[in-house]
């Protein structure tokens, strides 16, 4: 949680001069009992209206002067408070950015989501309430204590047996709710990626008729939530009744022993009147803190999780690499190359060798689950606990990222560091076709920033995506909705292609991004991916025969290993498990 102390170092000033400001408040606050005691001694019993005149125009001056400090102290610590959430949200976000494909995978998406919003806003309260009364409730708490001891020492008594009872009840419930807490923002993760999951995938659910399912899925964790939260609410609703008892039976115990002095004649009425009036202090300065500290313990819970997040991966240990580290690519060669998922039982590939030039068209076809993928996603440096050799321009990449790692280097950083210095070298068009909202000129310059309308018109040419975007209401200008939504997948498969083609990359990599299209979409397409090929290394990962058959080389994969390299015709020849897919997919072709 201490870590996070660091994105509130900006707004010091604001830290400390909103705890000072309510000190100053609670400064004055702490006068009002003695002036309603001379009020009651001096001016009512003795009759003295011009004194009690003069007294409520200075209850009232301390009265205004409270609020402006207050008012001042609510600026500072809200000013304080959501720069520091800010700040924290932007340095999960830069976290979450930097994450290795591994990483991303294990963390999950739900658990994320909740750090970013969840997570943050509950701290951005509990720093706000905490600059706002974890000087100012102790202050009134102990001030209350030690002005009542100048009111009178019998009375005040009960206030020094009274206290430390009530911050035995608030520590208590402390320790029990801070656990209970961190269980619940572990199941609210558990609720976020249902509902995420859900929302997402409603046409399948619909689809397979799994309605009534999910919902008694979702109502199973959103019951276990309730539990957890009724939980929590139990221990933390004891604070304020206790609270209560405490302070009421002590309230009797001033009464009791303050009327028997005023009977006597050892104190007078005012001075008790000023007594019930601290004793009230303390307990509005009690429930204050009561809720503090619950907000405070939900704070510190989420506050710990934010904290391990950013632990678990610290970009600012990672070197400046230079972004377009490798220019002009004319080569990739794989040695012996494996790779096993964190968790597998066994290899996703396994001895995979093989090398492209530049002007080449590679195709990668195999099976589901062959290891196509993967293999795409080692070539971008996503992952980087392989093992064997990837050479880039003859230029060992781990040897490189290791380089510039240092002595801690690991599969984590060797990974974030591979895919920082092949970013500007490797347009990708993944498997799922994502846009993001804004228009279609926006999504097309992801690929190129300050690229002119007819860098636009001519990648959109050869990805067969010209005529639908002119076709739309504000043709460049047309908006497109959160992940394209209002796009056909096909389109939006074009419209990812043509992304990729804008960029011109080193290396080009399509992983099976030609699904959707009909075989003829298809075909002028290819002929796109071809001009483009000229001047880069072009990857094209498919399970249609059909669409790698005129690939100047075509690996085939099978269960992660490569069972055949070389061009179409060849491998009908001397591949078994190519020549299996080319008769599945053209039955009556001539072998």
């Amino acid at each position: 949680m201490k870590e996070l102390l660091k994105f509130l170092k900006p707004y010091t000033k604001e830290s400390i001069l909103g705890p000072l400001f309510k000190l100053t408040e609670a400064t004055f606050e702490l006068f009002v009992p003695l002036v309603v005691a001379g009020i009651v001694t001096n001016g009512i019993e003795k009759g003295d209206n011009p004194y009690i005149l003069k007294m409520g125009g200075l209850m009232v001056l301390l009265a205004l002067i409270g609020l402006i400090c207050a008012l001042t102290a609510q600026f500072f610590a809200a000013k304080a408070a959501t720069g520091f959430a800010a700040s924290l949200r932007e340095a999960i976000f830069d976290n979450i950015q930097s994450r290795t494909y591994s990483e991303l995978e294990e963390q999950g998406t739900g658990a994320l989501i909740t750090r970013i919003t969840s997570d943050v806003n509950q701290l951005q309260t509990g720093v706000n309430l905490f600059l706002r009364l974890f000087l100012r409730s102790p202050f009134i708490v102990f001030g209350a204590v030690i002005m009542a001891f100048t009111v009178n020492i019998k009375g005040a008594l009960v206030f020094t047996i009274c206290v430390p009872i009530l911050f035995l009840v608030v520590f208590a419930v402390l320790l029990k709710s801070i656990p209970l807490y961190k269980k619940v923002q572990s199941s609210l993760e558990t609720v976020t990626v249902k509902t995420r999951e859900n929302i997402t995938g409603i046409r399948v659910i619909r689809a397979f008729n799994c309605d009534d399912e999910e919902s008694e899925a979702f109502d199973r964790e959103i019951d276990t939530l309730k539990s957890l939260q009724l939980l929590a609410g139990r221990v933390t609703a004891i604070m304020n009744p206790a609270t209560f008892l405490i302070v009421n039976v002590a309230t009797l115990a001033v009464l009791y022993v303050g009327a028997s002095q005023v009977n006597a004649g050892i104190i007078e009425r005012g001075a008790l009147i000023a007594l019930l009036n601290y004793m009230a202090q303390i307990l509005v300065e009690l429930i204050k803190l009561a809720n503090l500290i619950i907000t405070m313990t939900k704070s510190v819970a989420c506050g710990d999780r934010i904290s391990t997040l950013l632990k678990e991966k610290n970009t600012e240990e990672l070197p400046l690499i230079k972004e377009n580290k490798f220019e002009k690519i004319d080569s990739v060669e794989f040695e012996s190359v494996g790779f096993t998922y964190p968790g597998a039982s066994k290899e996703s590939l396994k001895d995979i060798s093989f090398s492209a030039k530049k002007g080449e068209i590679v195709g990668i076809i195999g099976g589901t689950g062959s290891g196509k993928t993967t293999l795409i996603n080692l070539i971008c440096g996503y992952y980087g606990d392989y093992s064997g050799t990837i050479n880039v321009n003859k230029e060992n990449l781990k040897t490189f990222a290791e380089k510039e790692c240092g002595e801690e280097a690991n599969a984590s950083k060797i990974a974030t560091v591979l895919t920082k210095a092949l970013r500007g070298s490797v347009g990708i068009v993944p498997q799922t076709a994502v846009l993001f909202a804004g228009t279609v000129e926006d999504n097309l310059k992801w690929g190129k920033n300050d690229a002119t309308k007819e860098d636009m018109d001519l990648s959109l040419k050869r990805a067969e995506a010209y005529d639908f975007v002119y076709s739309k209401k504000g043709e460049l200008k047309a908006e497109v909705t959160e992940g394209g939504k209002n796009f056909s997948g096909g389109q939006r498969q074009r419209l990812s292609i043509a992304r990729a083609f804008i960029k011109e990359p080193e290396i080009l990599i399509l992983d099976d991004s030609t699904s959707a299209l009909d075989f003829v979409t298809e075909k002028k397409v290819r002929a796109g991916i071809r001009e483009i090929a000229k001047d880069s290394i072009c990857f094209v990962v498919s399970q249609r025969a059909a669409s790698i058959m005129d690939a100047d080389k075509i690996l085939v994969l099978d269960e992660g290993e490569l069972a055949g390299c070389g061009r179409h015709e060849e491998l009908i020849k001397s591949c078994e498990v190519y020549r299996e897919i080319y008769k599945s997919q053209f039955p009556e072709a001539a072998i």
